[in-house]
């Protein structure tokens, strides 16, 4: 199966979590996603086996970790193995989201550092390459001892930001790890930024409140940027003072739609005009709002899987933005 110019046969091959993403990717590649059996025993064992031979060639093996999060990764890592046995040339793992990001460090002692361990997991079941999108800290690449491709939505979202808005817009960090990544927004879209100080509960998990407010909203479209949206109380704080304190539209653009339970009604109660996704991971706000709307990163990731298997640079896709 030689396809995208490759000297190499190449494979596309998807998990269970999120095969509408990989059936599209396949599709701009010009080719079929290959065939694999996975089947779940009684007692939650997982059993995978290709039906068609992957000996030397290129696989890129596409699973994201946005719900049943170990149930994901296990079974990525089981295909990884038996591509490793299969004798693939090479073997990518696609995680649109790598799950554990937020785990990029010991925030307090004995801690663990979760996404170091699932790096070095993915390494060792036989993982020659990552690529993975917007991840939540970049200093997670270097806990990969090999290439580690992260790609980045913004072209996506400086399309949409330039189709409704033009450059009449504020970029809101939500909270001080997300500075960064707003000022790019700001600097490349030549717009202004303000900035919003959280505090989180010491005695509730996922109690977050907006404290205070850097920088000037009144009177102004403003659009919150972050990297993923989990209970989504983070954003729905943010949202709330910025109307409080006189914007005239906020806006939420986030890659990550994960938005676990509560999150869909905790953004339609919000003062969110809209709140603007990609599908890294299937999007279900269960009918409870109309809010979401979700951009596809299928044409990225088949870019960047066809620079790969062509031994072309995957930054060039990004004009160097992409390094974090």
């Amino acid at each position: 199966m030689n396809q995208v110019g490759t000297k190499h046969g190449f494979h596309i091959i998807s998990g269970r979590t999120h095969p509408d993403l990989a059936e599209e990717i396949a599709e701009h590649l010009g080719t079929n996603l290959s065939p694999v059996t996975i089947e779940t025993f009684a007692n939650t064992e997982i059993r995978v086996r290709f039906d068609e031979s992957v000996r030397g060639d290129d696989v890129f093996i596409i699973q994201t970790h946005g719900h049943q999060v170990h149930q994901a990764i296990f079974e990525q890592l089981l295909m990884i193995d038996a591509a490793k046995r299969a004798s693939a040339r090479s073997i990518t793992a696609v995680c649109p989201l790598l799950s554990y990001a937020r785990a990029d460090r010991k925030a307090a002692g004995r801690e663990p550092i979760g996404a170091r361990l699932l790096v070095d997991l993915i390494s060792v079941a036989g993982a020659d390459r990552i690529m993975s999108v917007d991840l939540h800290s970049g200093q997670t690449q270097g806990f990969f001892n090999g290439p580690f491709d992260h790609l980045i939505a913004m072209p996506l979202f400086k399309s949409y930001i330039a189709e409704h808005f033009g450059k009449d817009v504020t970029f809101v960090a939500p909270d001080a790890g997300r500075v960064k990544l707003t000022e790019r927004y700001s600097s490349t879209l030549d717009s202004p930024m303000a900035i919003i100080h959280k505090s989180r509960s010491a005695l509730e998990k996922n109690i977050v409140e907006a404290k205070h407010l850097i920088g000037e909203v009144k009177g102004k479209n403003c659009i919150i940027i972050d990297d993923m949206i989990d209970t989504a109380g983070t954003f729905c704080a943010a949202a709330d003072m910025l109307k409080e304190r006189g914007a005239k539209t906020v806006y939420g653009l986030a890659t990550h739609g994960i938005l676990s339970e509560g999150a869909p009604q905790r953004i339609e109660e919000s003062a969110f005009e809209k709140v603007v996704v990609t599908n890294t991971v299937p999007v279900d706000t269960k009918g409870l709002t109309k809010k979401v709307e979700v951009l596809s990163v299928g044409s990225l990731l088949a870019g960047a899987i066809e620079a790969v298997a062509n031994s072309q640079s995957v930054s060039a896709i990004f004009d160097g933005q992409n390094q974090i």
